[in-house]
Order: structure tokens, then sequence, then C-alpha cells
């Protein structure tokens, strides 16, 4: 029987700007939604994915083999429940691993693929690696599986552009016996031999509205920038959010939806500083535009308030340059490290969760100087957990 695993964030920022969804559309038009709706829960509100990822949040991470902890995030796991893998173990290496990826056609996936690329040749006993471009299309990437699963093989690795519409894809790879790895975003069947993910959607958006509701006065005017209506991360972050701020004494002023456009952040902004005469915080469900925001209440001559974005390069200095109060919650690009760690294991016979379950944290001011590298790109993210690969910082300019 199939199982639906639990929806979780895709990449932040613009790497959700440009993927499609299998879910309705939210109300709005993806220009002004206006003020948030009291008392209206969230249609992707999940009561119970909501505390699990909560919890998650403070759970003791696991590393391989028992290491607890000692290796990078990307290679320990948050309540894992592992799953014997002897049946796939194919011992002595020369090893073909394969990858449909959704698309390189944001900062965060192209960060990401930099950095999967550096790890498998990190491992000699892979002797060619095929990856296959869906170019955010359903049906190319359909195309690409079918591919991959007749190349011979080793273990497949799957970043799903969509979950439904991939889904049938997935499981006709996994019946050809090959070890199927998802990542990322997930698909509803449990045929691959696990799902690699950070916590999700629910825990990025609860920790930047618990920080507002720390750091804004009772009464404080929020206003909400979003990037668009109905994609499911992006849903959740806003679900997540507006959960915590239901129970709080902020005032969420607007829920605009900015489609990822730095021009139309700032004039939207621009807009609610001159309506309301003063916000006191921003909450963002991504941070691709961040930069943007904060420049409109430069431009305005008002301080800037309490700030969400995330760990882009572009948010993290000004954060630092302006001496701004904020926090970046992540969606570790850190992440494309370990479906090949996992694909070692599973062709070594070794255990892995079934759902692995990766550290998220988040960038706060106490750790803020140690994510700053001014020698990077703008919109290189900075949980990339590439910092000690050889060749850094390289291949990631």
């Amino acid at each position: 029987m199939n199982r639906k695993w639990p929806a979780v964030a895709l990449a932040g920022a613009l790497a959700v700007a440009g993927c499609s969804s299998d879910l309705p559309a939210a109300t709005g038009t993806g220009g002004t939604s206006g003020p948030a709706k009291a008392n209206a829960k969230s249609q992707f509100f999940d009561q119970t994915e909501f505390a699990r990822q909560l919890r998650f949040r403070t759970a003791k991470a696991v590393g391989l083999d028992g290491q607890d902890g000692a290796a990078g995030p990307w290679e320990q796991m948050l309540e894992p429940e592992l799953a014997d893998m002897g049946k796939y173990a194919k011992p002595g290496g020369g090893y073909h691993l394969c990858f449909s990826n959704a698309s390189v056609d944001n900062p965060w996936r192209q960060v990401g693929f930099k950095t999967m690329q550096q790890e498998v040749k990190l491992h000699p006993e892979i002797t060619k690696f095929t990856v296959l471009d869906a170019e955010a299309k359903d049906d190319k990437q359909i195309s690409d599986i079918q591919s991959l699963a007749a190349q011979g093989c080793s273990a497949l690795v799957v970043s799903p552009n969509t979950t439904a519409t991939l889904t049938p894809a997935v499981e006709s790879a996994c019946a050809t016996g090959i070890p199927v790895i998802v990542f990322d975003r997930g698909v509803k069947t449990s045929c691959p031999v696990t799902f690699i993910h950070p916590i999700g959607g629910f825990a990025f958006g609860a920790d930047g509205a618990e920080f507002l509701k720390e750091k804004v006065a009772p009464g404080g005017k929020v206003l909400a920038l979003r990037i668009l209506p109905g994609v499911d991360v992006l849903e959740q972050r806003w679900a997540a959010a507006d959960e915590v701020f239901s129970g709080s004494q902020v005032k969420v002023v607007g829920v605009e939806f900015t489609d990822g456009d730095a021009a139309k952040t700032k004039s939207i902004v621009n807009e609610y500083i001159q309506r309301e005469g003063k916000i006191d915080g921003v909450w963002m469900d991504a941070g691709a535009t961040a930069v943007a925001a904060v420049e409109a209440f430069q431009d305005a001559g008002v301080p800037i308030p309490p700030f969400v974005g995330e760990d882009q390069q572009d948010f993290l200095r000004i954060w630092a340059d302006e001496k701004m109060t904020a926090v970046a919650p992540t969606y570790p690009t850190y992440q494309w490290r370990t479906p090949v760690i996992a694909a070692l294991r599973v062709l070594a016979g070794k255990q892995v969760p079934k759902e692995w379950v990766l550290p998220q944290p988040k960038v706060t001011q106490d750790t803020l100087k140690d994510f700053i590298k001014q020698d990077m790109p703008p919109l290189h993210y900075a949980m990339c957990g590439c910092e000690q690969m050889p060749g850094y910082p390289a291949p990631w300019k």
C-alpha cells in the first residue's frame, strides 16, 4: 500500500518561484491579498504535521553508524527508523550513479547541484555519474527517469519537479529493482529506499513568526510578504506563521504576493509604509527579495523593523551592515550531499532511514558572522555545507 509522504519544503526563495504545483491556488490573484482574515485557518494547515516539525527542531540529531552528531548535518538524522538495505548490496565499487534533477533554474538549485557534484568527486567508488536535467518540465522528467532506469544505473537519485505527476515514473523505476532515492521534494509512494529532506515548511514559517512575536511589541504591525499562492511549501510556511501570529498580540496588516520580483516587493512595502505610517515587522516565506524589502525602508528614511529573511549572502550582508534585528530560517543546500552518501550506504548494504529528516538550522544574531562569506556571490546560500570540500570556493563561484 502506498504511503503519502509528509509534504515538505521545496527550496526556499527563488527555488519555488518557478515551480508548478499539484495543489489548487490559494485565494488571491498573485498581487495584493490584503489584510489576513481573522480566524480563517488555512486549508494547508495540518496540526499533526505542524507539531511534528516543531518537535523536530529540538530533537537530537543522530549521526551515521552511531556517530552521535559528530559528522556534518548532511550526515545526520532526526528520529530515524532505519531500514535494512542488504538486498541492494553490491560490494566492490565501480558504481554508476544516476540523477534525475528537476532543474537548475535558480540560485538555490545551482548552489545545491555544485555541492552534489563535489560530493561525488569525494568517492572514487563512483566511476560514472549520469545527470539529466528536466528543465522544470514534468513530461521531460518522466522521460528522463525512464531513460535512466534503462542505463544500468547502480542507484537512481530523483529530485521531483512536482509530486503527484512524477509519482508513477518513480514507481516504475522502483519496479526495475534499482534502489531509488528521492530528495528535496517528495512523491506519493513509499517505494524509494529513502526520502531525504530537511524538517519542512511548517518549521521554516514558525521560526520566522516566533521571532517576530518576540521582537514586535503587542499591537505592532506586521507585513507578510509571500512569493506565490498555491505552492504547497509556501502555503505551509504561511499556515505555520498564521498559526503563531493568531496566538499573539501582533497585528498582521497585510499578506501580499510579490511574484519574487524585487521592484514589486519594494513597491508593496513602500505602499504599506505610507498607508500604515509604521511597519513594526516583516515576515517572508522566502528570502529572494528580502534585500529589496529592506531597501524600501531605507528609501523611505524610516527605521528598518525586525525582519525575516533567508540565508542568501546579500541578505546576511545587509543584516550585518545595517545592524538589523533579523533571523534567517533556512532550507539548507547541504541536503544535496546526502543523496550521494545515502546511495553509497545502500550499495554497501548498510541501513538508511526510510525517511531521512535532516536538521534545519536558522541563522540568528549570534551566528550571523559565521555565515557571511564576503568573497562569495550575493545569491550564494550560506548553508551549503561546502566550505571544507576540496576546491572551495571556486566551483561555487
